[in-house]
């Protein structure tokens, strides 16, 4: 006859913790994912052309700091 083999309690407990890390990723990725796909949707649904005429004055006024501090 075969010998039944039973685990450990500490076999079993670290197992269960292991389960229980396992989830708690699991449920943390999906939160970011979450996360991530309202930011797409925030930056799909932005008005491109009035950013755009913004970040271009922003841009030339910093390229202008950098020149004047290049030339000295």
């Amino acid at each position: 006859m075969a010998k039944k083999i039973t685990p450990k309690p500490e076999t079993e407990i670290l197992a269960q913790e292991k389960l229980l890390l396992d989830e708690r990723k699991v449920k943390a990725l999906e939160k970011i994912a979450v996360s991530i796909d309202a930011l797409t949707l925030w930056f799909e649904d932005i008005d491109k052309d009035e950013w755009s005429e913004r970040l271009q004055f922003y841009l030339a006024k910093w390229l202008e700091t950098q020149n004047d501090n290049s030339d000295e």
